[in-house]
């Protein structure tokens, strides 16, 4: 039998970036599968997990250069940059979120470097991979984040409150995109006591709204437009019924005191959702969270980490919407990693060996080139 792998957990390096690939519970669990994990020292730390806390779990922690030093799986939340990877074993796997279609120098530096790189966030959606789907994770907590967020910069209260002073009513929550973000925002809205409506291009969304216990809010003037990209995702719509769309959402969001802008399309920039024109209807102290700001933005005017004032709307958007629960986030993207290389981990082998469906899906780089069909068109 070959001898287990060695895994390296890396410290982020990327600025507001506060998760970490591994936990103590996760270590754990990889030692037994036969692995030698490193964490790389202080690696937990924004995430509230000590050095001693992987030590306890098995881990050797230490400077970056001793836990690289051989590893044939490198592990980490941002794909690190070539360079910093020296030590470990040629033809490693570099196991990350890498944003290819951004970061493409960065993949055209780890292909020429001999490392396989591997894009966690290209996992299908397809059933045997829903444990191990980052971007679904990450999306559930920032979609919870979005509403806290919102509801800090709200100047009033989100439920009825009837009191003896007089009657405060609901805060009015519209959520754009109704994905694993929006659906969360949707459930958390309602939790808080608002009174909340949502939005998609795909009709089938339409029952999952409805079971919330939120209100649709659809074109229905447009026949035969479902906006069912492959994979669950949304895609762009035809003119007619974006300009439907946008005409049914300038009506209803005069009426909101909340919006959270949850729509993206991978590998595209941000579909812009609202307007300065409709930001100028909505009532004064309403509030706009921009959960697509690091990719441009649903919404005009939107700037990443920082609060924008505009006709007495205040928009926010945070750069890394998941960092800002770094405890949970980093459990739950640990854990998605985790998943990932159990259920290809081959014992004779000592280490993980993908199949077709899934390695031709996120793998970027192999033998020293790049390899996705996405990447050589």
């Amino acid at each position: 039998m070959a001898s287990g792998r060695r895994i390296a957990v890396l410290q982020e390096r990327a600025p507001g970036e506060t998760r970490v690939a591994a936990t103590p519970e996760t270590v754990r669990k990889l030692i037994a599968l036969g692995a030698a994990v490193a964490v790389e020292a202080g690696a937990g730390a924004a995430a509230s997990i000590g050095d001693e806390d992987y030590r306890a779990a098995g881990a050797e922690v230490g400077p970056l250069g001793q836990v690289l030093a051989g590893a044939q799986i490198v592990l980490a939340v941002q794909a690190p940059q070539a360079p910093l990877l020296t030590g470990a074993a040629q033809g490693a796997w570099v196991v990350a979120i890498h944003d290819p279609f951004v970061q493409r120098e960065r993949v055209d530096a780890l292909a020429g470097a001999g490392f396989e790189a591997l894009a966690m966030e290209l996992m299908p959606r397809i059933t045997r991979a829903q444990s191990m789907d980052v971007l679904s994770s990450q999306s559930n907590l920032a979609g919870y984040k979005a509403v806290i967020a919102a509801a800090d910069v709200y100047g009033r209260a989100f439920p009825m409150m009837m009191t003896a002073a007089g009657t405060i009513s609901a805060a009015k929550v519209f959520v754009m995109g109704v994905g694993v973000a929006g659906l969360q925002a949707i459930a958390t809205a309602r939790r808080l006591g608002a009174q909340v409506s949502a939005t998609d291009v795909r009709a089938a969304t339409k029952e999952q709204i409805q079971s919330l216990g939120a209100k649709p809010i659809f074109v229905e003037s447009v026949a035969g437009i479902e906006g069912e990209g492959s994979g669950g995702y949304a895609t762009e719509m035809s003119p007619e019924y974006q300009r439907a769309q946008a005409e049914l959402v300038s009506s209803h969001i005069a009426k909101q005191d909340i919006v959270i802008t949850t729509a993206l399309i991978p590998g595209r920039a941000a579909p812009r959702l609202v307007t300065d024109a409709q930001i100028a209807t909505m009532k004064t102290g309403s509030v706009i969270f921009d959960l697509a700001a690091p990719q441009g933005g649903n919404v005009e005017g939107t700037i990443a980490d920082q609060v924008v004032e505009r006709h007495g709307v205040k928009l926010i958007g945070f750069a890394n919407t998941p960092a800002h629960l770094p405890a949970d986030a980093s459990a739950l993207y640990a854990r998605n990693l985790l998943n990932f290389l159990t259920a290809f981990w081959d014992k004779e082998q000592g280490g993980p060996v993908l199949d077709a469906e899934i390695g031709d899906a996120i793998r970027l780089t192999q033998g020293g080139k790049v390899v996705h069909t996405r990447l050589l068109g």
